[in-house]
């Protein structure tokens, strides 16, 4: 087994070796997020992105969901995968930071996929169809909330759909006492909760900062 650690250097080298290598569109989200001081640290990274891409790719969605979009990059990354006539149902409930992505969408020519819903998450989940139509979903909103989205979202994913969750190692924190710390105890009672799911088959990558990738069964 060979493990190191994954400085910045390295990030850049496997995202510029990628076939989706920043381009205008992303480089000016990037830097507009950047600004935002602190909360930037909320953005996924290149790699993850791009990865989300080939993830929806794959699966040749033609319907996704994201819950909690942030400033747009992930969803701009999954709006590209997408195949014709694909559509992503975004939900988040911040105008300020969701219109840094609407600007972004709109330069990268993916705007006319994505339909943004700035309402609590739940109740845009609830909203949706019944029936298991949706190819792929990528959850990285409020750790509390994530085993409510999940439990709405998996019986309307379609049989071979994925299921994808951020941040599920919480920076290596996640096999600690989460002691007052809520966020930690949210993942580890959504860790096992999945683990537990007898519809789904899952792997948790220890990349980025853990990603939960879930097939339906």
């Amino acid at each position: 087994m060979r493990s190191f650690l994954v400085t910045d250097a390295i990030r850049d080298y496997a995202a510029a070796h990628s076939s989706w290598p920043a381009d205008a569109a992303v480089r000016d989200l990037q830097e507009r997020t950047r600004a935002l001081g602190s909360a930037s640290g909320m953005q996924i990274a290149d790699d993850q992105g791009q990865l989300l891409t080939l993830l929806t790719r794959l699966v040749g969605a033609r319907s996704a969901v994201e819950v909690g979009t942030f400033t747009g990059y992930s969803s701009l990354c999954i709006a590209r995968g997408l195949a014709d006539g694909g559509r992503l149902v975004c939900c988040d409930i911040s105008e300020e930071w969701t219109a840094l992505g609407r600007d972004a969408w709109s330069a990268a020519g993916v705007d006319d996929r994505i339909d943004l819903r700035i309402a609590p998450a739940l109740e845009t989940l609830r909203s949706l169809p019944d029936e298991a139509t949706i190819d792929l979903v990528f959850i990285d909103a409020d750790k509390g909330g994530y085993i409510g989205y999940w439990d709405e979202l998996v019986p309307r994913v379609r049989p071979g759909g994925l299921l994808l969750a951020d941040n599920v190692l919480w920076s290596g924190e996640i096999i600690e006492d989460a002691g007052d710390d809520v966020n930690l105890a949210a993942l580890q009672a959504f860790n096992d909760h999945v683990a537990a799911d007898d519809r789904v088959e899952v792997a948790v990558l220890t990349a980025f900062d853990g990603l939960t990738v879930a097939r339906r069964l």
